[in-house]
């Protein structure tokens, strides 16, 4: 069993326990940033006088040679390993023989993990925010083609007032803009290099950490090497962003798993990303929309677990930080893959028009407008109110809406009521008459559409 520590001891690990230690089998996929950290810590290193030139190119070249191989196949990562720093550095070490002890100068495991695990979070944050924003242009580019689609809008799920389809979907885009913004604010945070903080102290050695930082596309490095070795924030600030992502997307998710059932059918999803039945043969199953909101519960437990393992760890580094790896990598790659099917089931998604007419048509979501037209026409807003409440209660006994209602019942409620009523609660003027910023009226949401568009470019 290759470890990087066998100098103190005299009994070999028992084999259980180096499995019960080991990490390579989740850390591993992290060969890509460790022997990136490792060329530049060599670079350095060389740079600084603490090793030759040579030495440095002959460590660079193998690291390469290394990385190559385990990017084609040609190379596999060895399970008995303890991680992947003894993996590479070993492997290393039989390429190039003695040189290759010398890389290890000057750093340590602790340093290390936390710069590979910074670089290999940066990448992910990087490609989820990618995805985000390819989700962002299908909900803008849906949005474009049903400003004019009427919808209930619903509060406490019931029917409340109306809105158009595009409105709706607005308001998602400005939660998926949230977390864009959320994601580059922890990227920030994250973007400060651990290398040379060595097991904690520092270092005696004369190092340059602004070159490795430098190098490798750091703001800088960490002030104070404790923190350095032992700061775990960012994996649980990107935990609690990328929840945050999940919560928005089983909240969509539960609203098109509402809309794909008989009882709405605003919606169908495309048979691509639906399922059906094994037994039967009429079902047609949103089991994507119901994953995604199952999953988010996968999420939020990676964050739970991070928090509660560094609750209680002193300074500086502890075993117990192998455990946010699992955690934060189960986080990410959940996100990633439920992002990777939700945003195409949403561009192929067919949109029923006529079936949120005909649902905005009834619940009386015209009932505020019928008040408004009132307080226009002098009559005080909870006077109103009431003589409206009078009247939906009026039409419920008849089977009536307010659309329905002659024009005398109108006015034996109230003899302010004219012909006109009817033209103020169209469903169409309800939505237009909306100009207010931010409201449903297609001109405010047209606006809304560029505006998120803006804000996606500087993004």
């Amino acid at each position: 069993m290759a470890v990087l520590w066998s100098g103190r001891f005299q009994k070999e690990l028992d084999r259980q326990v180096n499995d019960f230690n080991s990490s390579i089998s989740f850390d591993g996929r992290m060969f890509a940033q460790d022997i990136q950290g490792s060329m530049a810590h060599a670079a350095m290193l060389s740079a600084c006088g603490i090793i030759s030139q040579a030495d440095a190119d002959t460590m660079i070249q193998g690291l390469t040679s290394i990385l190559e191989d385990l990017q084609s196949g040609a190379l596999q990562l060895d399970m008995d390993c303890e991680d992947i720093h003894t993996f590479v550095e070993g492997e290393l070490t039989n390429r190039i023989g003695e040189v290759g002890k010398r890389l290890h100068t000057a750093r340590s495991r602790n340093d290390q993990v936390a710069l590979d695990l910074r670089l290999f979070l940066r990448d992910e944050v990087d490609g989820i925010r990618g995805q985000l924003k390819e989700l962002i242009q299908v909900l803008l580019t849906r949005a474009s083609e049903n400003v004019h689609t009427i919808l209930p809008g619903y509060t406490h799920l019931q029917r409340a007032q109306p809105i158009s389809f595009a409105h709706h979907l607005m308001a998602y885009v400005q939660m998926f803009l949230r977390d864009l913004d959320r994601l580059a604010d922890c990227r920030r945070r994250m973007n400060l290099s651990p290398l040379g903080s060595c097991a904690l102290a520092g270092t005696t050695y004369p190092t340059d950490r602004e070159m490795t930082a430098r190098s490798l596309g750091f703001d800088g490095p960490t002030v104070n090497s404790i923190d350095g070795v032992s700061d775990r924030d960012f994996a649980v600030e990107l935990a609690a962003g990328l929840s945050t992502v999940m919560m928005h997307l089983s909240r969509f998710s539960e609203e098109i798993i509402l809309w794909c059932s008989w009882e709405f059918k605003f919606v169908e999803l495309d048979d691509a990303y639906s399922t059906g039945s094994s037994i039967m043969p009429q079902k047609k199953n949103p089991d994507i929309a119901e994953l995604v909101r199952g999953k988010t519960g996968r999420v939020y437990g990676s964050l739970v677990t991070l928090l509660t393992m560094l609750k209680g760890l002193p300074l500086a580094y502890n075993k117990d930080m192998q455990e946010d790896k699992e955690a934060i990598f189960d986080c990410v790659d959940t996100v990633r893959q439920c992002l990777l099917v939700f945003t195409p089931m949403l561009r192929t998604m067919k949109i029923l028009p006529d079936n949120m007419r005909a649902a905005a048509a009834k619940g009386f979501i015209n009932a505020t407008d019928c008040a408004d037209y009132l307080t226009q026409k002098g009559l005080p807003f909870r006077t109103a109110y009431k003589t409206v409440g009078e009247l939906v209660a009026h039409c419920v006994r008849e089977s009536l809406t307010l659309e329905t209602l002659p024009l005398e019942a109108y006015r034996s409620y109230s003899d302010l009521f004219e012909e006109d009523i009817y033209q103020e609660i169209c469903l169409e003027a309800c939505m237009e008459k909306r100009l207010s910023q931010g409201g449903a009226a297609p001109a405010s949401v047209l606006c809304q559409i560029q505006l998120s568009h803006e804000a996606l470019e500087r993004m």
